[in-house]
């Protein structure tokens, strides 16, 4: 049982490492290019525009309302 509980509490080290993984995947890139003014700015809005899109759908998630 032990055993288990030592596997269990792990998993959660490895949730953390794979998502920062994913994370520096994207940046990366990303990174590399932002001294293009033009990519700079585009990676801005789609920052911008999915923080935007994120914080509606946890509104429309939080308060729903009825459709009638």
């Amino acid at each position: 049982m032990r055993e288990l509980f030592l596997n269990l509490s792990r998993y959660p080290r490895y949730l953390i490492a794979f998502c920062l993984g994913l994370l520096n995947n994207y940046i990366e890139p990303l990174a590399k290019r932002r001294s293009n003014p033009v990519t700079a700015i585009a990676i801005i809005g789609a920052l911008i525009s999915g923080l935007i899109s994120i914080v509606l759908i946890m509104h429309a998630m939080v308060y729903p309302t009825s459709l009638t």
